[in-house]
């Protein structure tokens, strides 16, 4: 009977229900002989040490062992006196919980013995008693409390309890211990079934407490943005939600105020933590997101490949288009130039100095035309030609071609303005800088050593002709749709410094030529000629801005252009058909003033006509023509125009009105510049697509 506790005796006592009442109180004060010696060694035991070996253990076995067998014994001997009825039995154990934690169960008396294993613990033991269990005094025969344990100098050893926090059973409930013969709790002795009931009251539900955030409300994660995390004052929120806290002002815990800051978020790695385990959602969704950037590539670069397969397409159809083009034009030319040699062959001997035009070359401008106007820079040596934008989805707009007058081949496309190109020209003292007009209301100076707009002027209606001042190269002209002349100072660049109004109608001012002072004496001053379909007007040029209008004599209603050649004080006045003349007429004119003779008297600026060269009967587009030396010099004049009855040019001699040459084109031409370039002098004409050069011989 040494050495044992009353956790570890365990037995069956089967009791007869016989009426006998002196049987019942001889076993029952049997049982009470046998339990107290325990209950005394088992206290005498927990004051001392306790138990905690594995030699102790194997010592309460034997002890137990033992107790079983001398109940086995004395309840065979109560049995012989019973009677035959059904018997009842009765489970008896009793439990301490060590200080190490939960002891073994210990087998009774009908079974064998549990054996040790290594650790202090019993084969076939259940889990650890979970948290929400309290452990129960235990309690004595008459159902009253062991006193507790004392301490070598007296004091009381305390019991060992569960984890913090732990929740009481619900009263009535037995406390289940791991470990008994088949696996199952064994119940605490207390009461005529051995039940020990818990402390009295409700179990706390604790099962959403600790599971939430508690500024979003939303379940932990174990990985991602929302996994657990905490502060120094221990409290724990998700990471994506304390870190917006702490990032938007707030240096405090949002549950107890506590200083915090983001330095102090620590992550956090419980055993049992209550958290959506979301980590392959976020496997899945950075996969996903990668799935769908590669996929956005992919995207982008079949778009960027179907954009080159259509321009390289776009371009193969070009050039073919291009080739077809200068096949039949080769095949026109030289029937062309078989035909102009036999003409100049024929008219020789009308000719200056016996030189003509022979064709050079011919360029594609633009594929689907729209090109409108010439122009040629000295310095630069190049001619430019106006046309739409060769890539129109790109770059929208007009702009001018280049083409070098040493290879005759075209070197770059530089954007200007946004609609249709009609005015060109140069200055002859700023070299390089290009004066454009267009019907986008504006006109611009560009630079061509570096191909950009350097000033541009907003005019506020459609311009159709510009040209420069010769006199003073700071003031630019622009003939607009209404029929007035803007005067401009490239000195401000905020607007135009006057306005020449139309003294006649508002018909568009087709065409602007400036005349420069001379020291001739028939026609000395200098100023701007305006033309327009109503007639034209010479604005001469007194001093600053100051204009004095005068009106030319010539025909309403038929003039499309007007150009004048510097040195020789004479105008090309070009007369589409009509009623009383029912061909194209190009009228050479000369200027001329009358002399004053008193201060009271106002001179007038007029203008004869010298020559008429007549052409085609159709004129419907508003061709630029030319009046300038002759190649061949000897002071010789010669007039060139465009036939767009026969899609040609002609020269004639300003002298003796003689046809010179015809040269043939594609389509009606459009504009004429004649230029010097390697000690040669060349003519070009424009049509809608194609340039023509012809070198003079």
């Amino acid at each position: 009977m040494e050495d044992m506790e009353v956790e570890a005796a365990a037995g069956v006592i089967v009791l007869s229900e016989s009426d006998s009442t002196t049987e019942e109180e001889s076993v029952s004060a049997l049982v009470e002989r046998l339990r107290h010696p325990v209950h005394r060694h088992v206290q005498r035991r927990r004051r001392r040490i306790g138990l905690s070996t594995r030699e102790e253990l194997q010592a309460l076995i034997r002890d137990t062992e033992e107790l079983s067998e001398r109940l086995r014994r004395h309840t065979a001997e109560a049995h012989t006196h019973s009677s035959s009825r059904p018997a009842a039995v009765i489970t008896h154990t009793s439990r301490q919980p060590s200080a190490t934690g939960p002891r073994p169960a210990l087998a009774s008396h009908t079974g064998p013995s549990v054996p040790q294993e290594p650790g202090g613990t019993s084969a076939g033991a259940g889990e650890p008693r979970p948290e929400s269990e309290a452990v129960p005094e235990p309690v004595g025969p008459a159902g009253e409390a062991v006193p507790e344990p004392v301490g070598p100098a007296g004091e009381a050893v305390p019991e060992p309890v569960g984890p913090a926090g732990a929740v009481p059973c619900p009263a009535g409930e037995a406390v289940p211990e791991p470990g008994g013969p088949a696996g199952e709790a064994v119940p605490e002795p207390g009461g005529p079934a051995g039940a020990v009931p818990c402390p009295t009251g409700e179990a706390e539900d604790r099962d959403g407490e600790g599971e939430t955030c508690s500024i979003c409300f939303e379940p932990w994660t174990s990985a991602g943005d929302h996994r657990l995390a905490a502060l120094r004052c221990g409290h724990l929120f998700g990471y994506i939600c304390i870190s917006r806290w702490l990032s938007g002002g707030g240096n405090k815990c949002p549950q107890c105020n506590k200083q915090a800051k983001r330095g102090h978020i620590i992550f956090l790695y419980a055993r049992r933590l209550k958290a959506l385990d979301n980590a392959e959602e976020v496997r899945l969704k950075s996969r996903l997101e990668l799935e769908q950037g590669l996929r956005r590539m992919e995207q982008l670069e079949v778009a960027q490949c179907r954009q080159q397969q259509q321009l390289v397409a776009d371009e193969n159809t070009r050039l073919r288009r291009e080739v077809e083009e200068l096949r039949r034009w080769k095949a026109q030319v030289s029937l062309g130039s078989s035909q102009g040699s036999s003409l100049s062959s024929s008219q020789r001997q009308d000719s200056p100095g016996g030189g003509h035009y022979v064709f050079s070359k011919a360029l594609l401008v633009s594929q689907t035309g729209s090109s409108r106007v010439l122009s040629y820079c000295e310095p630069l040596g190049c001619l430019l030609a106006s046309q739409p934008s060769t890539h129109a989805t790109l770059l929208p707009g007009f702009g001018v071609k280049m083409i070098s007058t040493a290879s005759l081949k075209p070197s770059q496309y530089i954007p200007i303005h946004s609609k249709q190109i009609r005015g060109l020209a140069f200055s002859q003292q700023q070299d390089s800088l290009l004066l454009s007009a267009s019907f986008d209301s504006t006109i611009k100076l560009t630079s061509l050593l570096t191909n950009t707009v350097v000033q541009a002027y907003n005019t506020g209606r459609p311009v159709w002709s510009c040209c420069w001042c010769q006199d003073n190269n700071n003031y630019i002209y622009a003939g607009l749709s209404n029929g007035s002349v803007l005067v401009y100072d490239t000195r401000d660049t905020s607007t135009h410094v006057q306005e020449l109004a139309p003294l006649r109608s508002s018909c568009p001012v087709v065409s602007l030529s400036y005349v420069p002072r001379s020291a001739s004496s028939s026609f000395p001053c200098g100023g701007l000629i305006a033309g327009s379909l109503e007639g034209g007007c010479f604005w001469e040029h007194v001093e600053g801005t100051a204009y004095t209008p005068h009106i030319l004599p010539l025909e309403s209603g038929n003039c499309t252009d007007i150009q004048v050649e510097p040195e020789s004080r004479h105008c090309l006045v070009t007369y589409r058909p009509g009623r009383t003349n029912p061909s194209l007429r190009c009228v050479l004119m000369e200027l001329n003033r009358t002399p004053q003779t008193d201060s009271t008297q106002t001179p007038v600026c007029s203008c004869a006509a010298v020559q008429t060269f007549s052409a085609g009967a159709s004129c419907k587009l508003l061709t630029k023509n030319r009046v300038f030396r002759s190649p061949a010099g000897q002071g010789a004049t010669l007039v060139c125009a465009g036939d767009e009855a026969s899609n040609s040019t002609m020269v004639w001699d300003a002298g003796s009105g003689a046809l010179l040459q015809k040269m043939p084109a594609d389509l009606p031409v459009l504009d004429i510049c004649p230029f010097q370039a390697q000690q040669s002098s060349f003519l070009a004409s424009l049509t809608e697509k194609m340039l023509k050069v012809y070198k003079w011989e």
